[in-house]
């Protein structure tokens, strides 16, 4: 391993350590983008773990019954609730 993947993990940049090695493992993928997109990759990867992190905690924190989801929702026509209300949310 070398000091700049070190140096990314002890500043608790791990998702970004571990884009990099992707894009060092496949650097045809990556030859024509310039430094600042191929940064860009980087830092939107790390954004994404740590939201992704941030909601799993929260939804961890709630303490919520079901799992529900958008998806599992039924349209019984005495509530009202037609699908293409609900879509747009």
């Amino acid at each position: 391993m070398d000091a700049l993947l070190i140096q990314l993990r002890q500043l608790k940049l791990a998702a970004m350590a571990n884009a990099l090695e992707q894009q060092r493992l496949a650097p045809h993928t990556y030859a024509e983008l310039s430094f600042d997109e191929r940064l860009g990759l980087l830092v939107e990867q790390e954004h994404l773990a740590r939201d992704n992190t941030r909601l799993q905690r929260l939804r961890k924190q709630a303490n919520l019954r079901l799992k529900a989801t958008p998806e599992g929702l039924r349209y019984p026509a005495m509530r009202g609730l037609r699908a293409e209300q609900i879509t747009p949310l």
